[in-house]
């Protein structure tokens, strides 16, 4: 099960699963807020979960990222070919990026600082959305800066 086609190259996978990936991510983190008002300890496990979800595509890719397996079960077959791809290592960058977003809200949450958990959230909740909507990843725009400024052996 994964998000790409043969025309793919193992570093790099059709658009479309990364932005099925944002519109999950976004309606996530829309229900944390929307808990987080009545219950912010329920909030905090929810985000909690997405922080998992976060750490599984930071380490292993959007081919393993749950969200881009249940896109590649289910939406992918549906489709026709991919026209377009991007790379995976800015992708892995932004899931990372959205881990430290992620388990900030979390912490504030379940530490009680309300200001944290909403703060991070709304941020995370805003990078989603502009990939989901528009297909513009932050993480991705901010990873050739971070390569670049980044030694290599």
């Amino acid at each position: 099960m994964s998000n790409i086609t043969a025309a793919d190259s193992p570093a790099q996978v059709d658009v479309r699963g990364p932005r099925f990936v944002a519109w999950v991510t976004t309606a996530v983190l829309v229900a944390a807020l929307l808990i987080s008002v009545q219950n912010a300890a329920l909030a905090a496990a929810l985000l909690g979960i997405q922080t998992l979800v976060f750490a599984v595509g930071a380490v292993a890719g959007p081919r393993r990222h749950p969200y881009g397996v249940a896109f590649a079960a289910l939406i992918a077959p549906r489709l026709g070919p991919a026209r377009e791809r991007e790379p995976v290592a800015p992708l892995k960058f932004a899931q990372l990026v959205g881990f430290v977003f992620a388990a900030l809200s979390t912490l504030g949450f379940a530490g009680g600082v309300m200001p944290l958990g909403l703060i991070a959230t709304g941020l995370a909740l805003a990078a989603a959305l502009l990939n989901a909507a528009f297909g513009i990843c932050l993480g991705c725009q901010l990873y050739p800066l971070i390569a670049r400024l980044t030694p290599t052996p």
